[in-house]
């Protein structure tokens, strides 16, 4: 008989589990397929143009890659203070602070629960008779008779836990860390952009500065020319229409530092922006002809870019973390098994409460549950966090082809820039010569006041064009060093 009943009991189990398999499958099959846009896999080149270097990148920090002190005292400061870089800071902390939660998750949660109350059941019900009845029973003793009203006082420990069977929370808490390392990859390039838009501002001041001198000096120069035709009109060499073109010249070559001067004062205002300050004097070189450029680098293969690309690493860990997110909103169709216990104490009189084990009270109870009805939020969140996934996919692609193009055109305009310099300063060094040559002869009378204004209106926009070049080149230089990954360091 007692076989017979241990086969009953097994075959009922086993009934039990087929019948939970089932309802897993049948959970399992209803997930909703979703639609994702086919994007085929990004390859990169061998090198950034046919026959370039291939060796390893060789990124040096600013302070071997600037060799203006000044400057880099600039960024130090940026670094310390730029507001945008704080609120990185935080954002990663931020970040921290749910992994801590992911990974709690995934652990018991234990609480202290400490009740006291007090309860009067009406006479006419199945408690009061009840206890009523128990006041006449033989078997319990004196302290035993149930109080009417009846207090409770119960300290008690308490524990819920979900088992991960299905490492849904671990793939939680693979989204969170993955997350947290994109928040710290975002801020370092982050840092790599500021020490970009510094730099470039920096020489975007000494530029305005050579302008300034240029003009500055060519003011000078046509003043002399506006005094000496004053001077030869007065004794009939020439007419009033070569006062007023050599006056017009003078007034336009004026309006034209008053330009400059505001562009310094905004560039300055933005600077001390990046710099987490009030307005105020940049402290800086004064010539920017004269100025060393960046050392320069080896911008390696492209696939160095995955590697030092701080931007490319934090698209990677955003897809990586909506890869976790779509793999745990599957796994909440599936059931989930929880444990739930106290222990404590627990009586009805006070003065009692502390006699053990007679006082001591605890329970431990498994629960499994899976959504049958009703999961419109568990397909809504499949369906965004697929949707999500897609687009961290497409902006890693979009990562990458920027970032080669990025380094491709500057490492192309470097060469180019450094070919416009040498012939823009043959051109502005011949033409700065002819400006006292034709002034010479102006005097002499050998030039009329045209060929005048024409040669120092050409050499005024060599020497313009000539400074903007230089600038250039710096620019160049310090884009082209953001573009492999410098600069956070």
């Amino acid at each position: 008989m007692c076989s017979e009943n241990q086969k009953l009991n097994t075959i009922n189990y086993l009934k039990k589990i087929v019948c939970f398999l089932l309802l897993l499958g049948a959970l399992q099959s209803c997930i909703p397929e979703l639609r994702h846009t086919s994007t085929k896999k990004l390859e990169l080149p061998g090198a950034f143009k046919s026959g370039g270097d291939t060796s390893s990148i060789n990124l040096v920090d600013r302070k071997s890659f600037f060799p203006d002190k000044k400057l880099l005292a600039l960024i130090d400061t940026a670094m310390a203070r730029n507001f945008d870089l704080q609120t990185a800071t935080q954002q990663i902390e931020i970040m921290r602070g749910g992994l801590v939660l992911a990974k709690g998750n995934r652990l018991p949660d234990l609480s202290v629960n400490t009740s006291a109350g007090i309860r009067r059941f009406g006479f006419y019900t199945m408690d009061g008779v009840g206890n009523f009845d128990t006041r006449f029973s033989p078997n319990l003793t004196s302290r035993q008779n149930i109080p009417d009203p009846y207090p409770d006082f119960a300290p008690m420990l308490m524990s819920t836990w979900e088992i991960d069977i299905w490492n849904k929370l671990k793939d939680r808490k693979k989204a969170a860390l993955s997350r947290m390392l994109a928040s710290e990859a975002g801020r370092q390039w982050l840092s790599t952009q500021i020490v970009a838009d510094v730099a470039s501002l920096y020489y975007e001041l000494l530029e305005l500065d050579a302008e300034l001198g240029i003009l500055k000096r060519n003011i000078r120069l046509q003043q002399d020319a506006f005094d000496f035709v004053i001077i030869q009109k007065e004794v009939g060499l020439v007419n009033e229409l070569a006062v007023e073109i050599i006056h017009a010249q003078l007034l336009s070559s004026k309006e034209k530092q008053l330009v400059v001067q505001q562009l310094q004062l905004t560039k300055e205002t933005v600077l001390n922006q990046y710099l987490g300050r009030l307005p105020q004097a940049i402290d800086r070189d004064s010539s920017l002809l004269e100025a060393t450029l960046p050392a320069m680098l080896n911008t390696g293969v492209p696939t160095d870019l995955l590697n030092h690309r701080m931007d490319i690493i934090e698209a990677e860990n955003k897809l990586l973390a909506t890869k976790a997110d779509l793999q745990a909103a599957r796994k909440a169709y599936y059931p989930s098994f929880n444990i739930n216990a106290f222990l404590g104490l627990q009586s009805f009189n006070a003065a009692l409460l502390l006699e053990l084990p007679a006082s001591l009270a605890y329970n431990v109870a498994g629960s499994l549950s899976a959504p049958l009805l009703n999961r419109r939020q568990l397909h809504n969140q499949l369906i965004h966090s697929g949707a999500e996934k897609q687009t961290a996919y497409l902006n890693y692609q979009k990562t990458l082809v920027n970032a080669f193009a990025e380094v491709y055109v500057n490492l192309n305009l470097q060469n180019n820039i450094s070919l416009r310099f040498e012939q823009k300063n043959m051109e502005a060094t011949v033409l700065t010569k002819s400006i006292s040559t034709s002034i010479e002869l102006f005097r002499t009378g050998r030039a009329n006041y045209l060929e005048l204004v024409n040669v120092q209106r050409n050499a005024l926009q060599a020497q313009l064009e000539l400074v903007k070049i230089r600038e250039q080149q710096f620019s160049t230089s310090i884009q082209l060093y953001k573009a492999v990954g410098g600069g956070w360091k």
